[in-house]
């Protein structure tokens, strides 16, 4: 039978054990398995990155970490579903520059911000991508693609990925920067883009190594630039776009963890621990390089000044480029 002494204890603390963070109540983080949403479809090249470091997290955390694809609407399905999860750090998302700093720029109806509905734990990679031509353009560098595309007043073409998607941005931004202006023909994936420039239908194209670099083997296209500050290991001859004669210019795919706003301190640095170790660690570094990223260590508040940066930055090329969504 509960005595009185009982149900009043149990009553007294009720409101406590109420007010607790839900990290709190569960115990010691982490005590359960951990998911990281994905806004990719499994196999590609941000898919390698994701479960290569939740593979190494997994072992620096004790818990298994595991990757869940949620691709579609320009990564923000992912994005939401994070943002709306428990604010507990079992549920992570891996965010990147799409969702996170482009889409709120291309879409009209975003049930979430993401910027105030999530909070950065730390960036994971940078990733540049890769100019490349092929037979429909003669240009052996970067200078000379540029002067093709001048000479063609508007005619030149190039393919992305889809529309606001990383490819199509950084050359949009690439001209803009370089006063041209050329004729964008969007696809549904960066394979079926590459596939027309190989065959002679499109001028040139920027898109990510892992989509291009078997072309780029097989002698299919031409690298000719990347886009990021330095050049990048897998193609060392290849210069910057800023150093081939458009100073000044970035534009790279960047990969990160965040969790809902509201999550724990103490959970959100042990998140940010587990990362940086897994980062630290040979293996990783190799393979992500391989996928031509860059392992980074910033932290939550210098990946939340990068998010800012880049969502102020896209906003303005999307408005010049008078880029939309279909």
């Amino acid at each position: 039978m509960t005595t009185r002494r009982t149900l009043l204890g149990a009553l007294a603390t009720a409101p406590v054990l109420a007010t607790l963070p839900a990290a709190a109540q569960d115990g010691p983080f982490p005590n359960r398995p951990i998911r990281i949403l994905l806004a990719f479809a499994p196999g590609g090249g941000t898919d390698l990155i994701a479960r290569t470091v939740a593979t190494a997290m997994q072992g620096v955390l004790g818990q298994p970490v595991v990757v869940e694809n949620r691709p579609g609407a320009g990564g923000n399905i992912a994005t939401e579903a994070a943002a709306t999860s428990r604010p507990d750090g079992y549920t992570v998302l891996m965010g990147n520059h799409g969702p996170m700093s482009v889409n709120v720029s291309l879409f009209r109806n975003m049930r979430i911000d993401p910027e105030r509905a999530l909070e950065p734990i730390g960036l994971v990679a940078d990733a540049p991508l890769v100019v490349v031509v092929g037979p429909k353009s003669r240009a052996q560098n970067l200078q000379e693609l540029l002067a093709e595309i001048r000479a063609g007043n508007g005619q030149t073409t190039y393919g992305s990925a889809s529309n606001g998607s990383a490819s199509h941005l950084a050359a949009a931004l690439m001209l803009q920067m370089a006063g041209l202006q050329a004729e964008h023909v969007p696809f549904r994936g960066a394979g079926p883009a590459l596939t027309d420039v190989v065959a002679g239908h499109l001028h040139f194209m920027i898109t990510t190594l892992p989509s291009v670099v078997g072309l780029i083997n097989g002698g299919q296209v031409r690298p000719i630039a990347v886009t990021g500050e330095t050049r990048i290991a897998v193609l060392p001859e290849v210069p910057t776009v800023a150093e081939a004669g458009v100073p000044g210019y970035k534009a790279t795919a960047w990969y990160g963890l965040l969790v809902p706003r509201g999550t724990p301190e103490p959970v959100r640095a042990r998140l940010f621990a587990a990362m940086r170790e897994a980062l630290a660690n040979p293996d990783v570094i190799r393979r992500l390089r391989d996928e031509g990223a860059e392992p980074s260590n910033l932290d939550g508040e210098g990946f939340a000044r990068l998010i800012r940066w880049e969502r102020e930055r896209w906003a303005q090329v999307i408005r010049q480029a008078n880029i939309t969504v279909d």
